[in-house]
């Protein structure tokens, strides 16, 4: 009985750590665009979404396995996020009395908008991506680790050091750390503000989309799914503090570990409640986030 107990238990945490690395790679990028832009982007859940169903799409009209189609969600989404870019930074920067609320209810418009074209295209049923690794499974030590979880998994720990070696060892990524930390003084520095967003912004919704398709192959979803990402987005970057990215990797492990321990050992309808009340209790302690290097929440 008791090693049947430890199995489940350890089977669950790595359940819950597989799926934390897709909730990583969702909201890295959430993290250094919030940095960037200083904007709460309330769209990052659409972009999840969208990129679920550009997921079906390329197995459905294409005939493409999704997991073979990444690539090329990453630059239809990147060529995306730099076409909204630009009207979110000038929203951002604009005369009106209140522009960081104005560029929140932007964002906030793009994802309505997402949403209801997509529910109006494709309806309320339920999809899922279908891939070959589906049914998988790679056994260890009598736990059983599935290949699609796993290559999920692989691909935000592959992504993640990517996109961290871009920030912290190329002449861009020094100018988008420069610009989180100050705007004004990277702009007098020569650095171009505005072209910059435009670049982290594409970055963020290329690898949001990417992550989308292995989350829509893990899970059934429907083009009401958004806000869910969007809440589970905003948990990891405020645990991690906000503009941390260094934190979002602790807190994204950490969020998939806590959902997967309360969903079997309490039930799924408390996941929500239980989650909050631990980053409530997290922010009571830490306000600057669980490593202590973001901005105050």
């Amino acid at each position: 009985m008791v090693r049947v107990a430890m199995q489940l238990l350890v089977q669950t945490i790595i359940d819950g750590l597989l799926v934390g690395g897709l909730y990583v790679a969702i909201s890295i990028g959430f993290s250094l665009a919030f940095g960037v832009l200083d904007v709460v982007d309330f769209a990052v859940g659409e972009w999840v979404m969208l990129g679920a169903f550009a997921g079906v799409a390329s197995r459905a009209w294409l005939g493409i396995d999704p997991i073979a189609f990444l690539p090329v969600v990453f630059i239809i989404f990147a060529s995306i996020g730099l076409l909204v870019a630009p009207l979110i930074y000038r929203v951002r920067t604009s005369r009106y009395a209140r522009p960081a609320l104005m560029a929140l209810a932007f964002t906030f418009g793009i994802a309505m908008f997402a949403r209801g074209v997509m529910l109006t295209g494709v309806g309320f049923d339920p999809r899922t991506v279908e891939t070959h690794l589906v049914g998988g499974t790679l056994m260890i030590g009598g736990i059983h680790i599935p290949w699609l979880r796993l290559a999920g998994f692989i691909f935000a720990i592959v992504s993640t050091a990517l996109f961290m070696g871009f920030l912290f060892f190329t002449r861009t990524g020094l100018a988008v750390r420069a610009t989180a930390q100050n705007k004004r003084n990277a702009s007098l520095m020569g650095i171009d503000v505005k072209r910059l967003s435009g670049l982290v912004y594409a970055i963020y919704a290329g690898l949001t989309a990417m992550a989308g398709v292995l989350i829509g192959a893990i899970y059934s979803f429907t083009a009401q799914v958004g806000p869910q990402y969007s809440l589970l987005a905003f948990f990891v970057v405020v645990m991690a503090g906000l503009g941390s990215v260094g934190g979002v990797l602790v807190a994204g492990l950490f969020l998939g570990m806590l959902q997967a321990l309360v969903t079997v050992y309490v039930g799924a309808d408390y996941t929500l409640a239980i989650v909050f009340g631990v980053l409530f209790l997290i922010l009571l302690v830490s306000p600057q986030g669980v490593l202590r290097r973001g901005l105050a929440a």
